[in-house]
């Protein structure tokens, strides 16, 4: 099958979308690009993680990929003692993730090749937990499970951040907001041909639930306070806390 170009040198196929191999060598060029406000959103969630760490927390970062965030958290809190565990299902994303560490001289994350759905994590033991446009990724039918677990490892008072790109609340807004982010790519440089084959290699891979079904995973689990924190077409950053 002939490979189609999706930007920066990414190269893609029809409904196969991956998170490895030469992906990884440019990803935070394309994520940069394709997705807004990605680098203003890692410094909101710095600040926003003022609130919940001090001496002895802990962190998870779910889907870290090349480890850019769980880095700048890392070195944001770096006068306090916290743990952090940066969690990502593609064996090459963790690699790059270790590099990184190595090069910003952070040596308390553990970076963990697995699914975390897979992990052993205890119940109300964690401070803190981020999912950096993560969760749209994750099969529908285990979302929920996600979010459970989620809640369970959160201390009471604990902070969720979640980053995600939404779905509109019906067809004529849903138009508005695919044209208005079609615009957005063309306005960063990208071809009609590397939009259309990004949107192709997605299909069945990138699964955005609306405003309210995202809501409504978290109320399931248990999260009652929720708060908007950022908002930019399709893609909204929200803060639960337990």
């Amino acid at each position: 099958m002939t490979m189609a170009k999706a930007g920066d040198n990414i190269e893609t196929q029809n409904a196969n979308w991956r998170f490895s191999g030469e992906t990884v060598k440019n990803f935070d060029q394309h994520v940069e690009k394709s997705v807004p406000l990605y680098n203003e959103g890692h410094t909101l969630i710095c600040d926003i993680s003022d609130f919940f760490l001090s001496d002895n927390s802990i962190v998870y970062e779910i889907g870290c990929s090349t480890g850019a965030l769980i880095s700048k958290i890392a070195k944001h809190n770096s006068s306090k003692k916290v743990d952090y565990f940066a969690i990502d299902i593609e064996k090459d994303m963790i690699t790059a993730a270790k590099k990184m560490a190595t090069v910003e001289k952070i040596n308390n994350v553990e970076f963990i090749h697995n699914d975390f759905n897979e992990l052993n994590v205890d119940d109300e033991s964690v401070n803190f937990v981020v999912c950096y446009y993560t969760m749209q990724f994750i099969s529908p039918a285990l979302r929920q499970k996600t979010f459970d677990k989620i809640y369970r490892m959160l201390k009471w008072g604990g902070g969720f951040v979640i980053f995600e790109k939404t779905r509109a609340p019906d067809a004529r807004f849903q138009d508005i907001m695919s044209l208005l982010y079609t615009e957005y790519k063309l306005k960063k440089g990208y071809t009609s041909d590397e939009i259309i084959s990004k949107s192709r290699s997605l299909k069945g891979v990138l699964e955005p639930f609306s405003l309210d079904g995202n809501i409504g995973l978290m109320n399931r689990a248990g999260f009652k306070d929720i708060c908007s924190i950022q908002k930019y077409i399709c893609f909204e950053g929200f803060l639960a806390i337990k």
